[in-house]
């Protein structure tokens, strides 16, 4: 599949993680074409909740008539690669329930991430866990693994793990949404990383486009505006570019801090 299958535009459309009660709002007063957001708490296992005033059609109009697109993130406690039964399972169905509800708004796509297997466990069977998620899972829109930081036993920090989620997953229509602050801290060099993603998932179809308070190879996972880290904006402008997608940045700072980002973003891409 080509570089950018959820969409490329002429122009790269720029926007924010943002707060979920209004993120139209939000990405008004920070110049964003791009609304991303959670339906929920991140951190809990309930099911998905549209806060908009209105709910998922109020949003999915408004949305559409202020020309902003939707990107859900699915909370982080999904792991549907684990061994652990009491946590897979309701991964895949909580999973489920956020494509729904990520469809009936109107989304672009959900981004979930790869998730890790125990430290005793065989990475083999979170591979194979994901490919039996992958075929049982109904995608209404298009679902992006994102690449994380931290954990030997992820699925998706580095690039040999990513080659081997990508045998399991690969003809299934799953995406992959490139995040430059995990790459960087999860081990990956950034100089060919498009490149490299690209020789093996055939798809990079969102960039989080965030800088990193820790050094390379850290496993820590703390982002940092464009430029103030250990990355550099230079080098985050050029995986935007070099990927050709829509790009999110998931920045501190609120308004001032993200409308900052996406300004930089904008000037050097177009």
């Amino acid at each position: 599949m080509a570089v950018g299958s959820v969409g490329v535009m002429a122009m790269t459309t720029i926007g924010a993680h943002l707060d979920q009660v209004d993120p139209l709002a939000e990405a008004a007063v920070r110049g964003a074409d791009i609304a991303q957001f959670f339906l929920g708490d991140p951190q809990a296992w309930n099911a998905p909740v549209v806060a908009y005033e209105g709910g998922a059609a109020a949003l999915r109009r408004a949305a559409e008539a202020a020309g902003i697109d939707l990107y859900i993130h699915a909370p982080y406690r999904l792991n549907v690669a684990t061994t652990n039964n009491r946590i897979r399972i309701p991964s895949r169905k909580l999973l489920q329930e956020h494509v729904d509800a990520a469809a009936e708004v109107g989304a672009k796509a959900l981004i979930v991430h790869g998730g890790h297997v125990l430290q005793s466990d065989d990475p083999e069977v979170g591979f194979d866990n994901w490919r039996k998620c992958a075929e049982r899972l109904e995608q209404k829109l298009p679902v992006l693994i994102e690449n994380t930081a931290g954990g030997d036993n992820a699925m998706a920090r580095r690039l040999d793990r990513i080659a081997r989620l990508w045998d399991a997953v690969g003809d299934s229509g799953i995406g992959f949404c490139l995040d430059t602050c995990h790459a960087h801290a999860g081990g990956i060099e950034l100089a060919d990383v498009v490149a490299d993603i690209l020789a093996i998932t055939g798809r990079i179809d969102l960039v989080h486009a965030n800088d990193s308070r820790d050094p390379f190879d850290s496993g820590g996972d703390r982002h940092t505006n464009l430029g103030a880290g250990t990355i550099g904006s230079d080098a985050i402008v050029a995986i935007a570019r070099a990927a050709g997608t829509p790009v999110v940045v998931e920045t501190p700072g609120g308004a001032d801090g993200q409308g900052a980002d996406i300004a930089l973003l904008r000037k050097e891409l177009g």
